[in-house]
């Protein structure tokens, strides 16, 4: 059910973890309600960003779902409102296919996920739970953001795709004003075929630290097609075999 602001303002606080979906397209409400239900987790709605600060001020939320192109206040100010005023509030970006761009800006302010439309109800629920559950294990232990760069690293080299896009994204959630962790995301985008995707990503490395090396070698050779080199991931000369560019008998984990 989408509920109105007027019966939100009828409802018990909400509970730390629940979830706050901030779209303007009704469609887009409806499916990510419908999707999140079973989780068993309060899910609230707001149609702009006027609306979405109105739902935070009026009860806790552990997650926003948060679509950046709204008419009116758009989400990268939603975005700058939450990190101010609500810190502890996780925020995934929601974006259309094609820019990607924009999900990165918003990483760099904070975002700690983004998810690309069109999803399924599946990958809503897996990236909730990650995040919440993300959330939870960093007010167990304080995440170390050098720490999470190895692992990732750790885990590129071995293979484990998957593992290493889970650590990669903590790593820009505890510092995003580092060039590191967007490196590696480009890496791994680039490893699993999307080379566009992956620029962007080098490029957001390189808006923080213009001499960060690993970046410009791998922004560089993915643009000039004709130079030969595998991925660069920072630290101690580490590389890694594109998807592109993989050899025969390369294990390429989705």
């Amino acid at each position: 059910m989408d509920f109105t602001l007027s019966e939100a303002r009828k409802e018990e606080p909400m509970e730390k973890n629940a979830i706050l979906v901030v779209d303007d397209e009704k469609n887009i409400r409806m499916t990510m309600l419908q999707s999140l239900e079973p989780l068993g987790i309060p899910v609230r709605t707001a149609v702009n960003g006027e609306e979405a600060l109105q739902r935070l001020r009026e009860g806790l939320f552990g997650l926003v779902f948060l679509e950046l192109k709204m008419p009116g206040m758009d989400g990268m100010h939603v975005l700058r409102r939450i990190r101010h005023d609500w810190p502890k509030t996780r925020v995934v970006i929601v974006t259309a296919y094609g820019t990607i761009e924009s999900a990165v800006e918003a990483m760099k302010l904070g975002a700690v996920d983004f998810i690309q439309k069109p999803f399924s109800p599946a990958e809503i629920r897996k990236l909730a739970t990650l995040v919440l559950e993300r959330e939870a294990a960093d007010e167990a232990s304080p995440v170390d953001y050098r720490a999470l760069i190895e692992l990732t690293g750790r885990h590129i080299g071995h293979g484990s795709f998957a593992a290493g896009r889970e650590t990669v994204r903590e790593a820009i959630a505890a510092d995003p004003a580092r060039p590191e962790a967007y490196n590696l995301f480009g890496a791994l985008l680039e490893i699993k075929g999307d080379r566009f995707g992956a620029q962007k990503f080098y490029r957001a490395a390189l808006a923080i630290d213009p001499a960060f090396k690993p970046a410009r070698s791998n922004l560089e050779r993915t643009i000039y097609l004709h130079r030969f080199g595998k991925v660069d991931l920072g630290g101690d000369g580490e590389e890694a075999t594109s998807k592109g560019q993989g050899r025969e008998g390369d294990r390429v984990e989705e």
